[in-house]
Parts: structure tokens; sequence; C-alpha cells
């Protein structure tokens, strides 16, 4: 192989390298990630002990796909918004690294994918996953987003579903705990993206975005920060106080929420141009912690003699 060969091969696959890094970008996987978490504790905690291979695997498989394909729709339908912003005007479709019609396809393909393996387990499982993504691709993406400050508290719910999608995936049917799950990342939600509204508010402003912060000011978000941290804390004690989980949750959420509670606190009373992004931060950890005692508090009842 001569030397120019080897530089077009070594390009070639460079390229191919950057081509698929471009599509993994639009899946949001981190953000995959922490939906399949909670998903899995709502598979989990739908059964005494541990739900059955098959069911976690196209069940995680199917959201996991749906999620991701929600994900890319919301990159084509806010690339022109993305283009304005400092946090988001590198992504794929905004460079124009990525054809608008390849991510479309790459999208339905992913949906319908996903769609087909939660189709199953159970019809009801498929639906309300595809209810999710329409929810959050499109009620969200489209409308939501650009006609209402309080765009993330109603459009939060199709990002609050995934415990319950792991719950039906295992029963086929909506318990009432399988809600509470739900109403944890609900309210958990207005507080964890208005801490990033705030430390982005030029950027939504620039876009023209009607975040809270830009459409009320940053001091009245901050205050709304603080009482959604307070009224988490509140729903917090709702799995122990209606029997579903025990001391173990009821110690380690109380001690989380109050976490959040105190970086709210400091958001708003103590003027710190990093205070918001700290927070931001801290809420994400916070969720994922929180899911992770719900496991091992399940796990602990049905294992741990008493």
């Amino acid at each position: 192989m001569d030397k120019l060969q080897w530089i077009e091969r070594s390009s070639g696959s460079i390229l191919a390298s950057a081509v698929w890094r471009d599509y993994l970008t639009m899946t949001k996987p981190k953000v995959v990630a922490m939906l399949l978490l909670t998903a899995l504790v709502g598979m989990c905690l739908a059964v005494p002990t541990v739900p059955t291979l098959k069911v976690v695997v196209f069940g995680l498989a199917g959201i996991g796909l749906q999620s991701a394909a929600a994900a890319v729709f919301n990159h084509v339908l806010d690339r022109r918004f993305d283009a304005q912003m400092a946090r988001t005007y590198h992504r794929p479709l905004a460079k124009g690294r990525i054809a608008t019609v390849n991510a479309v396809l790459f999208a339905s393909v992913l949906m319908v994918s996903g769609f087909l393996l939660l189709w199953q387990l159970n019809p009801l499982t498929a639906w309300l996953t595809m209810a999710s993504l329409v929810g959050y691709a499109v009620v969200y993406t489209v409308w939501l987003k650009h006609a209402t400050p309080q765009n993330i508290v109603i459009g939060g719910l199709a990002g609050a579903a995934p415990p319950l999608l792991g719950w039906v995936a295992v029963t086929g049917s909506v318990n009432p705990h399988a809600l509470l799950l739900v109403m944890l990342v609900f309210v958990w939600t207005p507080p964890h993206f208005w801490a990033l509204a705030i430390h982005r508010r030029d950027d939504y402003a620039k876009a023209g975005i009607p975040m809270l912060p830009v459409t009320h000011g940053i001091e009245y978000t901050k205050t709304m920060v603080l009482f959604y941290t307070l009224l988490l804390f509140a729903v917090g004690l709702l799995p122990w106080l209606t029997g579903m989980s025990g001391g173990v949750y009821l110690i380690g959420s109380s001690l989380l929420n109050l976490g959040f509670i105190g970086y709210a606190i400091k958001l708003k009373f103590f003027d710190n141009a990093g205070h918001a992004w700290a927070t931001f931060n801290y809420s994400i950890w916070h969720i994922l912690a929180l899911f992770v005692v719900l496991l091992v508090d399940h796990w602990w009842l049905a294992f741990i003699p008493t």
C-alpha cells in the first residue's frame, strides 16, 4: 500500500467514525441512560424480587430506542434554535454535518424498532411509550417550548414516564405506585431545568425561547426552584407513607431532598454566578441516587429478613 492509499483509507475511517459519533450524539445517550435507570427501577419495583430477563432486555431496549428516537426528532425540530445557542450550536444538525432527511429516517427506524420490541411484551407498554415520544418530540418541542414559560412543568410529564413504562412492561397494567414514581420525576423536572435556564438565560433569550428566567426574571425563577424542591421533599415522602417503600428509602430520599433544598437556598439567597450550574449538576446526581435508593430499599425489604 502506497502512502496515498494509506492516507485515503485513514481519512475514510476517520470520517466514518465522526459520522457515527454524530448519530450517537443526536440520541442524547446520557439522557437515555438516565431514563433507562428509572425504567429499570420501575420494572424491579413492579415485582417482589426481580423481573424476567425477557422483560428487562426487551423493555429496556424498546424504551431506549424510542427515547433515542425522541431525542433525534428533538434535534431535527430544534435545529434552527440550536444554531443560535452557545450550548447547542455544535450539534450535528445545527452545524449541517448530518442531513435533516437522514436524521428523520434514523429517528423513524429507532421509533419503529422500539415500538415493535415493546409490542412483544404488551401493547399497553408500546402505546404508552409512543405517547411519551410524541409528548416530548411534538407537543413539548414544537408547541409548549415556544408557547409558555411553564413549558417544562407541562412537558415534563413525557420525561417522567419511563418508571411507569418499566412497571407496565412487567405487569401490563397501570398501578398507583407506578404513578408515584412518575410524580417524583415530574416534580423534580422544573428545578432541574430552571437551574440550567438561569445559567443559560442569555442563550434562551437570544433564541426567543420563553423560559421562565427570560419571561419572569432570574429572582422569580430562583424562588420557583426553591418552591419545587420543597414540594419534592413532600412528594418524596409518599412512597413511604403509602407503604410502597420502607425506612431505607425514607432516610435516603430525605437526605437527598434536603441536599437539593440546600442548593436551592444557596441559589436563592447567595449571589454567586456558579450556584445555578452547581444546582443543575446536583439535580442530575440527585435523581439517579433517588432511584437507586428506591431499588436498594425494595430489595432490602424483599431479601433481608426482618
